[in-house]
């Protein structure tokens, strides 16, 4: 039997789990929230942990699986763009650690398609030519606080390698006036020079979009309850959403499928619904009936991240 204490790092919450993995797979125990967004530094989170209610001790464990929103560096640092503190386990034993792996939170993502969070995923484009299991890359997307971008790719031998990407920080495209309207009130709004997918298809777009054409300014949660009352909104959320999952499916080649994640998608389901995602998703003069054949899924577990990191904590310790 193995130990694995898994952990997904976000930009507002920083959830902990205790699994083990034997003869039948994996089994989550304990789980843990704590506010990432509000810790000083990494080891005071790690002291927090320690401090909760229950208690989950890493250095109890035998293999720490660490999800971190950011690209990982050397596998021992990461930097995470939307928190004030930096990740680094390359001395573990300095904070009471003992073998810790890191990887980027939409690496993990990734491998939770292959545990048994899925089983509850529901269908969003059935896929013209392709089933859930069909063979070639898996495309993982997520808007939360920021997109995350990730890809389950066979290896050719039987296995997987899951890809990590920074695709939320790319340059997010527009098409038409009113579209151009929004991408200069998202400058002056912001103050930066440049449009990034974090800032449309995220819990903060979904405000400037409502924002935008409302005039009215709530935090994303409070537009998120009242979606219904705006379609216009909605709508447009679910058009930038498709279009995000589009290009990201034409970069991945994801034949094997589409999985939306993410706290925005998740609580939210009514965005993949809304026919304007579809109608984004599958428009393309070049490849639309490439794009019919991918299924696209919504993952609504919001502990996917840590049964991903504990998968590949398992994996890794070859149990």
């Amino acid at each position: 039997m193995t130990t694995i204490l898994a952990a997904d790092i976000g930009a507002t919450h920083a959830r902990f789990a205790a699994f083990e993995h034997g003869p039948a797979g994996l089994a989550m125990g304990r789980c843990l929230w704590l506010d990432s967004a509000g810790a000083e530094s990494f080891a005071g989170l790690l002291a927090a942990l320690r401090r909760a209610e229950p208690a989950l001790d890493p250095a109890r464990a035998d293999v720490l699986a660490l999800a971190a929103p950011g690209p990982v560096r050397g596998g021992v640092f990461c930097d995470p763009p939307n928190l004030s503190w930096s990740i680094d386990v390359s001395d573990p034993g300095a904070l009471g650690l003992g073998r810790v792996l890191l990887l980027n939170d939409f690496q993990a993502q990734a491998w939770a398609t292959r545990t048994r969070v899925m089983d509850a995923a529901l269908p969003v484009l059935p896929g013209a030519g392709a089933g859930a299991g069909a063979p070639g890359p898996v495309a993982v997307l997520g808007p939360g606080t920021g997109l995350g971008h990730g890809a389950l790719v066979p290896d050719g031998r039987g296995g997987f390698v899951a890809l990590a990407s920074e695709g939320g920080h790319a340059l997010f495209p527009f098409l038409g006036e009113e579209e151009f309207a929004f991408q200069r009130f998202l400058l002056a709004r912001s103050g930066r020079t440049q449009v990034v997918g974090d800032m449309v298809v995220s819990g903060p777009g979904l405000a400037a979009v409502h924002a935008f054409l409302s005039g009215e300014e709530l935090a994303p949660a409070e537009v998120a309850a009242r979606l219904e009352s705006h379609p216009r909104t909605q709508a447009w959320a679910a058009r930038f959403l498709g279009r995000a999952g589009r290009n990201h499916v034409l970069q991945t080649a994801a034949l094997g499928g589409l999985v939306l994640c993410g706290g925005v998608a998740a609580r939210n389901p009514a965005l993949a619904a809304d026919p304007a995602f579809a109608a984004e998703f599958l428009a393309s003069d070049t490849h639309a009936a490439f794009l019919a054949a991918v299924p696209v899924r919504l993952n609504r577990a919001e502990d996917s991240g840590l049964w991903g990191a504990a998968l590949y904590g398992a994996l890794t310790m070859g149990a």
